[in-house]
């Protein structure tokens, strides 16, 4: 045996050494040298198995609960945020959530809006009933922590969020993060949450990236933080002479925005306040417009801050309690004691008639501001399809104008474009997404489109939609309003698009136009048996409209139909539309 040079790790001198004794070895003496020289990096390998930790996988189940599509978009943020190689993260509607794997969850995370009257999103109807029934299992193993989303304008500001948080607990469940409630500029609020959340549950392997909150309807670089400044093109009221309403239809520009949409999603617009009102404040107020405050780090003057920045219509419980604290006015105090006088106090009023009613004061003017709430952006369903208008954007706005309180009142947004936007003006927008209003994949599948009033927007857009892929779906269009002659929307449109067979049928219900008043909802009843036999064959039912009257009236009057028409009891009934919901059968964007 001898060892040569080429390719080898020694030197000359070590090679010329080796092969003077490798041939003076015997075969034990080899046998044994080669295990010598071997065995440290045998060892080594050994230790190294010996003293790996495996890191155990964390579980963890996001839930939604989404009416806009907030809840369910902050959700896929959040998930993507505590994403590492150590966690496991689902992330799931409440209405797809299978109840039954409750029990076998680790980690939970809510995220919900309140709905309506402090009502759960249609989709986590199912989960919220669910938990609150007699089947709801222990849940003393599962940690837990809600984010709640709400605005605090209602009186039953974040309930769902809170009545999710108090029952987990009372099922045994462990907050490990305390909820927060997050009003309708939630970003702040929510990226705190996320990284208390992040921080519990983080390894020390791996730490996960804080992403930026988005909620937006596109990859445009124009969201909830940065609006697009849209030129309005087109603004026509849609209602005939004579009419006590206004609807105004407005089309909007999108030109270089990058944004884009489906059918089914709103345009969120940033309104002003009017300034002869922001006039009729700072009299009240007894103060210098031209004074300067602090706002987001800035300096701007106070005028400026009311006009163009922060809410100064809509008054709640919370805002009231913040105000109360820099008058000694008894009555205010008294007032926040009572609900039911606080609620009527509340209806109809603005921040003019508290600083009149509740004075003295003894606030300056940067308490005044830091106890405000930014300008919420309104939310109009989307009344127009991309591919028929493309660089486009179209919304319905019925506009809220009313006399209380001896002093004539109007909607922010919908005031200021009935009366102050013009052609060629420009006004704030985002898009917001709504993933829990949309067209079925399959346009073979039939259609039923329910609705009242402004309502009728985003079946407009359905209808320009399924028009342009050449959908062979039928469609069904159930419309309400007041009068046939001045309040038919969009009139021209559906005749047409019935005619050409876009439409498969319409039924009109005008309240105003008969004797004994006429809904949507007694259309409904009167085609029970056609529209049943659509369900069955596997319709998609779409309600859009005011949840109080109109919302629930059809709700009930559906469950009513197919207990009638499918001949099942009352509790079947209910079960079925439920059923129509989790499958994503029945859909409504009401409010």
């Amino acid at each position: 045996m001898k060892l040569q040079v080429i390719n080898s790790p020694f030197n000359e001198e070590q090679v010329k050494l080796l092969n003077e004794l490798l041939p003076r070895l015997t075969e034990q003496q080899k046998i044994w040298l080669n295990g010598y020289l071997s065995a440290p990096f045998i060892l080594e390998e050994v230790v190294q198995e010996e003293t790996t930790v495996t890191v155990p996988t964390k579980e963890i189940t996001v839930l939604f609960g989404s009416q806009t599509g907030n809840s369910q978009h902050l959700a896929e943020k959040f998930a993507a945020s505590v994403a590492s190689e150590q966690t496991n993260v689902t992330v799931s509607s409440m209405a797809s959530f299978k109840v039954p794997n409750l029990k076998k969850l680790d980690h939970l995370f809510i995220i919900v809006s309140t709905h309506g009257e402090g009502e759960p999103p249609d989709n986590g109807i199912s989960f919220y009933e669910y938990l609150y029934s007699k089947r709801a299992p222990k849940l003393d193993h599962v940690k837990y922590s809600v984010l709640a989303l709400g605005d605090s304008s209602y009186e039953f500001f974040c309930k769902t969020g809170q009545d999710f948080d108090e029952r987990l607990a009372e099922l045994g469940a462990t907050r490990i993060v305390p909820r927060v409630d997050c009003d309708v500029d939630f970003d702040a609020d929510a990226q705190k949450w996320f990284e208390a959340v992040q921080q519990v549950i983080q390894t020390t392997s791996s730490t996960a990236p804080k992403e930026e909150l988005l909620v937006e309807g596109s990859a445009s670089t124009y969201s909830r933080k940065n609006p697009f400044h849209a030129e309005v093109l087109e603004k026509i009221n849609l209602n005939g002479r004579g009419s006590n309403k206004e609807t105004n239809h407005l089309e909007l520009s999108l030109e270089g925005s990058g944004l884009t949409f489906e059918p089914g999603d709103s345009l969120a617009i940033y309104p002003e306040n009017d300034e002869k009102l922001v006039e009729l404040l700072l009299t009240a107020l007894q103060f210098d417009g031209g004074t300067a405050v602090e706002l987001d780090g800035q300096s701007i003057s106070l005028q400026q801050a009311l006009h163009k920045k922060l809410d100064i219509t809509a008054l709640s419980k919370s805002l009231l309690a913040k105000l109360s604290e820099y008058t000694n006015n008894d009555e205010l105090k008294t007032l926040l004691e009572n609900r039911e006088q606080l609620k009527a106090y509340i209806y109809g009023r603005d921040l003019v008639d508290v600083v009149e009613d509740f004075g003295p004061w003894s606030w300056n003017t940067q308490q005044l501001i830091d106890s405000l709430r930014k300008i919420p952006a309104r939310l109009y369903s989307i009344s127009s399809s991309l591919r028929t208008y493309p660089e486009e954007v179209h919304v319905t706005i019925g506009t809220v104008a009313y006399e209380a309180h001896g002093r004539a009142r109007e909607g922010v947004a919908s005031g200021a474009i009935s009366s102050r936007v013009n052609i060629g003006d420009k006004l704030a927008v985002y898009v917001q997404s709504n993933p829990n209003f949309k067209l079925p994949q399959d346009d073979a599948t039939p259609i039923i489109l329910i609705c009242a009033g402004t309502g009728v927007a985003p079946f407009r857009s359905f209808l320009q939609e399924r028009e342009e892929r050449g959908a062979e779906g039928k469609s069904w269009l159930f419309f309400g309003d007041q009068h046939f002659v001045t309040d038919f929307l969009y009139q021209v449109e559906w005749q047409n698009w019935l005619k050409d067979g876009v439409l498969t049928n319409l039924n009109l219900a005008f309240s105003r136009d008969t004797a004994e008043k006429v809904y949507v909802q007694h259309r409904l009843q009167q085609n029970a048996a056609e529209l049943y036999d659509w369900i069955q064959q596997g319709a998609v039912i779409y309600v859009c409209g005011d949840e109080k009257t109109m919302g629930t009236d059809v709700h009930e009057t559906l469950i009513t139909i197919i207990e009638q028409q499918g001949k099942q009891s009352r509790e079947e009934a209910v079960t079925f539309v439920k059923q129509l919901q989790q499958q994503k059968r029945y859909q409504r964007d009401v409010y």
